[in-house]
């Protein structure tokens, strides 16, 4: 996984604008007042006997982690953000703003910091245990969490 791009598009993603309407451009959701983008994904696993799927899944942990060491050195440490209430608060019809309603599904928990005026957070997540890993990164408005 190349640190050096995922670091350029977390900067990237941090100093563009919000647009008006939900767009996508390439690996890249972004709508009033978010933008999410996955910085690596992984094979899928429908062939694999479990095994593969366990050393990918260390592999995004680590590489996020690593993502998330430097990430500290510029901003400080993260804010460990527990994403189960806000798919628990869907589930019962209630509202999630974006970008918390879309990582939800998929990830347990993202890494976060206030920085400036916006809201950015990195972690992992697969929607299903036969579906790729995610590695990604979102950027709210600041006090979306």
């Amino acid at each position: 996984m190349d640190l050096v791009a995922q670091l350029a598009t977390v900067d990237v993603l941090r100093a563009r604008e919000f647009p008006a309407q939900r767009v996508r451009s390439g690996a890249v959701d972004s709508g009033p007042g978010f933008h999410v983008a996955d910085l690596a994904v992984s094979e899928d696993f429908w062939e694999d006997d479990g095994s593969r799927r366990a050393v990918v899944g260390d592999d995004f942990g680590a590489a996020c982690q690593a993502l998330v060491e430097i990430l500290a050195r510029r901003w400080g440490e993260p804010h460990t953000v527990d994403l189960a209430p806000y798919l628990a608060r869907l589930d019962e019809g209630g509202t999630v703003p974006p970008p918390l309603g879309m990582l939800c599904g998929y990830l347990p928990e993202v890494y976060g910091w206030q920085v400036d005026d916006r809201w950015i957070a990195v972690g992992v997540g697969q929607w299903d245990g036969e579906l790729p890993f995610q590695l990604v990164v979102a950027v709210g408005e600041r006090g979306v969490v």
